[in-house]
């Protein structure tokens, strides 16, 4: 234990909670053999700050002795210590660490289901599959949040379906709005009515994710939906909705694109350059020459390159 001092191993068994807190922040960050030994009999110490900070102390050690040591500090009686769990976990790594997870992920309080479903979420280990699924039906909606992203992050075909209900009916807008981009790893049709369906939703963050994930599955059914989302009230949903129907290369956008390139706001007039560029139509070509005189530099710029497609398309 030659990187650490003897002054800091006693202060770590101190009778006073504040010098055990503090040694265990000077911890130098150094070899698991020697580190991790030292910090796990603080999990259990007495005091709740030394918990919280020896929780954080063994963020980056993956090992299955400290896994297996932090997951049930998800049940610590202090929201402290459940909060710097929580956060440690989920920035986990590697696969194999999500084993001594999984057994908290159903039958514990709203918010532990809540941590380790958010700690399991980017491991992609199928263990967690099914216990995600049956968290869509859970009551509280930051489980539900946080299912939906363990099944984003799967990627299986079976949850499809579900999720696209979820996406439809969910009654927290922020459920909603996660479930449309988590189905968007998914290119069957049968997902189009309950996305289409998102681009009227009441709240425009899911109206948004909708647009967007709409043009990453180009799906060209969809182009119709796209341009009445042109007319969205929230600019930020034209915006989304214009680069879809550019990905798409919807021809029957156009008038759209062309009005949008007139709008006040920059960014949606930007992205209307970007997507006549790809619909590479001639007829756009009054409304962009008209746009090389925008006050946004950047209109300008992307207005010359989208003349530059058409020039080439033509040839």
């Amino acid at each position: 234990m030659d990187t650490l001092t003897c002054s800091i191993v006693e202060r770590l068994t101190s009778p006073d909670a504040e010098v055990r807190r503090l040694a265990v922040i000077d911890l130098p960050y150094g070899d698991e053999d020697d580190i991790v030994p030292l910090l796990l009999p603080r999990l259990k110490d007495a005091d709740a700050t030394v918990r919280t900070e020896a929780v954080r102390a063994l963020e980056g050690y993956e090992d299955a002795e400290v896994v297996e040591a932090l997951a049930p500090m998800l049940l610590d009686a202090d929201p402290a210590v459940r909060a710097a769990a929580g956060e440690v976990l989920s920035e986990l790594k590697e696969s194999a660490s999500a084993a001594p997870l999984i057994p908290f992920l159903s039958g514990h309080t709203a918010e532990v289901r809540m941590l380790a479903l958010r700690a399991v979420r980017a491991l992609r280990v199928d263990a967690a599959f099914a216990p995600a699924m049956e968290a869509l039906k859970d009551s509280d909606a930051a489980v539900r949040r946080e299912a939906v992203g363990v099944l984003g992050y799967l990627r299986k075909a079976e949850a499809v379906g579900a999720l696209a209900e979820i996406a439809a009916r969910d009654p927290d807008p922020e459920v909603r709005r996660i479930a449309i981009g988590a189905i968007g790893y998914s290119s069957e049709v049968s997902v189009l009515p309950s996305l289409t369906r998102a681009l009227t939703d009441v709240a425009w963050m899911v109206r948004d994710e909708a647009a967007q994930t709409l043009g990453k599955l180009r799906l060209a059914l969809a182009v119709p939906d796209l341009i009445r989302a042109m007319q969205d009230e929230y600019w930020q949903v034209r915006v989304k909705a214009a680069r879809s129907l550019g990905l798409l290369k919807a021809a029957a956008a156009l008038p759209a694109l062309v009005e949008a390139l007139a709008h006040p706001i920059g960014n949606l007039r930007k992205e209307a350059a970007i997507a006549l560029g790809e619909l590479a139509d001639p007829r756009a070509i009054p409304a962009l020459e008209k746009a090389l005189d925008d006050a946004d530099p950047d209109v300008r710029k992307l207005s010359r390159l989208a003349l530059t497609a058409i020039s080439l398309a033509q040839k």
